[in-house]
């Protein structure tokens, strides 16, 4: 992807700063030095501010398994990634500099920035990032972000989960997966999580799923068909593909799906559905995708409830945070879609002790 300019501790003591471009579309799986390119841009400041915006320092970037759709050239729920356009991306970023009264230099905000070192940003479109009792600031990308909320609207609303509901996870070491097997939890349900490996299917056990199982063990299906002898009363899917199939053979009549995600598919360059696609008919299921943005208005009222789920010991949460810079994104993502992660993936794009104090 190139060489990353080195930097200087102050950004704005530099004569460029580094983004990241995509350099052509990938046909199935990211190619490391070919799908991206480092771009070096012309120094931004103040002086180029227009009253109501701000000027923002990337620290880090949050990568989602999302975001190889945003690469196809496909009709979605956005415009897809254009050939020598910005990466897209949600960060915590720093105020650097601003023209706006809602906030100044030193706060520490999240956006949308994309892939870069800095970038201007309407001041309507950068949230002040709060971190409440025990949380922490990169909670604001995974457990009190995107991803907790995807799992918390996702559960609750979709899946409409009851006490009682046995409640199936797959993709449940992520960061949305693991939020949604405790939320599961927390509501009352039996749950069994679906990892890719022993040391996730531990994990998992320790958030307190009553069973987890490694998809890749070469037993995996039988030991599915056991675990899921009472069948299914709701299926949170992460994955698609194979593990969906095995969730639709075992679904109880009138099961609720919650499809969240296919990230078994995102790299095929020939996806795959399940073959029995069938048994929603009949067995009455209720399949229904969603994205969290549908949400937004009733973000702070969902982000309340998992901030005290998280103070109460309710909630926990791992990171797999990539150091390296914005050079390290492009094999970050690519390593994503492998399963290098537990919980949320982030890229340090700047180190740097924030030190927000509580403002909930």
């Amino acid at each position: 992807m190139g060489n990353q300019v080195k930097r200087k501790h102050n950004i704005m003591a530099q004569s460029t700063y580094t983004s990241v471009v995509l350099a052509q579309r990938p046909k199935a799986t990211i190619v490391p030095g070919e799908t991206f390119t480092l771009k070096q841009n012309p120094m931004i400041s103040e002086a180029d501010l227009k009253d109501g915006q701000v000027l923002v320092e990337t620290l880090y970037l949050s990568l989602d398994p999302a975001m190889r759709g945003w690469l196809n050239d496909t009709r979605s729920y956005v415009p897809p990634v254009q050939i020598g356009e910005l990466m897209r991306g949600f960060a915590i970023c720093k105020i650097v500099a601003s023209k706006s009264p809602s906030f100044t230099p030193g706060n520490y905000v999240t956006c949308s920035p994309g892939w870069t070192e800095l970038s201007i940003q309407d001041a309507k479109a950068v949230s002040l990032l709060q971190v409440p009792p025990q949380g922490k600031v990169t909670d604001a990308l995974g457990v009190l972000g995107g991803t907790g909320l995807t799992a918390y609207f996702g559960m609750t609303d979709i899946g409409r989960i009851q006490p009682g509901d046995f409640v199936v996870v797959s993709g449940a070491a992520g960061a949305t997966g693991s939020v949604a097997c405790q939320i599961a939890k927390i509501k009352g349900a039996t749950v069994l999580g679906l990892a890719g490996s022993d040391d996730k299917v531990a994990w998992l056990k320790e958030l307190g799923c009553d069973e987890a199982l490694n998809y890749k063990d070469p037993k995996f299906r039988e030991k599915f068909k056991e675990a899921t002898k009472g069948l299914i009363d709701v299926f949170f899917d992460n994955v698609g593909g194979e593990i969906l199939e095995a969730a639709l053979s075992r679904a109880k009549p009138h099961a609720r799906f919650v499809m969240c995600g296919a990230i078994s598919q995102y790299n095929n360059a020939k996806p795959v559905g399940p073959k029995n696609i069938s048994m929603v008919i009949a067995m009455r299921i209720k399949m229904q995708g969603f994205l969290v943005f549908d949400y937004a208005k009733e973000y702070p009222a969902a982000i309340e409830q998992l901030a005290q789920w998280l103070a109460e010991g309710k909630l926990q949460r791992k990171e797999t945070i990539v150091k390296g810079g914005l050079k390290a994104a492009e094999q970050a993502l690519v390593d994503l879609y492998n399963g290098i992660n537990t919980g949320k993936l982030l890229v340090e794009v700047k180190a740097e002790d924030a030190g927000v104090e509580s403002r909930l």
